[in-house]
């Protein structure tokens, strides 16, 4: 664990905000099975690149449940991204995430859609949309952060130094991520 997080007490769920656990009941093939699920937000996430400084834009931030299922260090890397839970177009959303969590004010119309996909299959199945969009210095309006409640520290990776990182297991990354590098390098570089 790292020095400033710890775990102080874990307990069931009451009311939650964000996430709805369930039991389902089914039935596959003839046969009555249960599975244990949550019903979550889907999500978007934006591949960021900075044209002045030829890099990704990515954020880091502590992750709860990975500091505690596998009791390492809770930071994660990962692509700027955020939840659908607004009544607004998703391309809409991604632009408000990069501009709370990167500082950079984007046209949504410069926002390109790269692919959706679902996240977290064995337990909620959530649907993510990620989208490509560049930026340069100009567009920079603030050092972005996240709310009140989030600790986001926005980061550049060098494109020169991006496969590299990628496969490097000392930096705890998303799958998310390594799929936007990997789009970046075959559809972009």
């Amino acid at each position: 664990m790292n020095e400033f997080t710890t775990i102080d007490k874990i307990s069931p769920l009451e009311n939650p905000s964000y996430i709805k656990p369930m039991k389902i009941d089914y039935t596959y093939k003839g046969k009555k099975k249960i599975w244990e699920a949550v019903i979550s937000h889907d999500s978007v996430s934006v591949l960021l690149y900075n044209k002045d400084k030829n890099a990704f834009i990515v954020v880091k931030q502590i992750r709860i449940p990975v500091l505690n299922m596998n009791k390492k260090n809770g930071e994660m890397y990962e692509l700027c991204a955020g939840l659908v839970d607004k009544d607004k177009p998703k391309v809409q959303i991604a632009k408000e995430e990069v501009f709370e969590e990167c500082g950079y004010d984007i046209d949504v119309s410069s926002i390109k859609k790269i692919a959706s996909f679902y996240t977290s299959v064995g337990i909620s199945g959530a649907e993510q949309t990620m989208y490509y969009a560049e930026c340069d210095e100009s567009m920079k309006v603030n050092d972005g952060g996240g709310l009140i409640e989030e600790d986001i520290e926005v980061l550049y990776i060098p494109v020169k130094e991006a496969k590299e990182f990628m496969f490097n297991t000392k930096y705890q990354k998303t799958p998310g991520l390594m799929m936007g590098f990997y789009w970046f390098f075959d559809n972009i570089a």
